[in-house]
């Protein structure tokens, strides 16, 4: 049996706060949060080639500043209305490719991203008045439509929740924690996370099966202290996760 071999694993300098994807672009981007020097970074990766575009990108505003959305090769950032506040504000778009500065707009602020581009309103006026923007350039191109600007969504599988006896009859040996496993299947393939408590240790594992035999395992985290959300994506063909907060790694399938 061939095993499965991953093509993207790459280390960033601090928590992987958020990852987001541009379908169009074919690139995965991750916010990246360093709490002991307060500094937050960026970081963009091809997820056909796996090259890293660029990683430890920083913006102006080293620590107020966050990941909005994705789209057609650019990814757009926030800062926030204060340092207390949750409410973002302005929009700031780079290239996916090189980490430029494409242009930037503290007027204006990010509602939601629709299929024909982000949807933006002017922040000082009330009541909002919802438009549709240039990704490129950031200029207005007309008033928001719900019927004709729906929704962007990207082709991404989350897991279910299954019970453990899912697992009767592979060669998973190791005994599920909590009798509880996130579990999916792509193709003949067969993407499991699970909980183990070793040791006195509680760990997170994942496993891929083809069929009933395993062709892929990770650790996922090591020595944790409860039990943890679902721990994969799967975006096409290509399965997305984060080992020890830090690393970003993936595989085709």
């Amino acid at each position: 049996m061939n095993r499965l071999l991953s093509f993207i694993s790459e280390k960033f300098n601090g928590v992987i706060w958020r990852m987001e994807i541009d379908s169009l672009g074919e690139t995965v981007f991750v916010e990246v949060r360093n709490s002991e020097e307060k500094m937050v970074s960026f970081g963009s990766v091809n997820l056909v080639s796996g090259k890293v575009n660029f990683k430890d990108l920083v913006t102006d505003e080293r620590w107020f500043t966050g990941i909005e959305a994705a789209y057609g090769g650019v990814l757009l950032l926030h800062n926030y209305e204060s340092a207390t506040s949750p409410v973002h504000q302005g929009v700031i778009a780079v290239d996916a490719c090189n980490g430029a500065n494409l242009w930037s707009n503290y007027t204006y602020a990010f509602d939601h991203l629709s299929a024909n581009g982000p949807i933006l309103y002017n922040s000082r006026l009330q009541p909002k008045k919802l438009l549709v923007a240039d990704i490129k350039t950031g200029g207005v191109k007309r008033n928001y439509d719900p019927i004709i600007d729906k929704d962007a969504v990207a082709p991404i599988l989350l897991p279910q929740v299954l019970p453990a006896s899912c697992l009767e009859g592979t060669s998973i040996k190791i005994e599920p924690f909590g009798n509880r496993v996130h579990y999916l299947e792509y193709n003949n393939f067969r993407i499991v996370s699970l909980h183990s408590f070793e040791a006195e240790k509680l760990q997170q594992h994942l496993f891929v099966l083809n069929d009933m035999d395993v062709v892929y395992e990770d650790i996922l985290n090591c020595d944790i202290q409860k039990i943890q959300p679902e721990a994969f994506i799967l975006y096409k063909n290509c399965l997305i996760y984060i080992k020890n907060k830090a690393e970003l790694k993936a595989l085709k399938l």
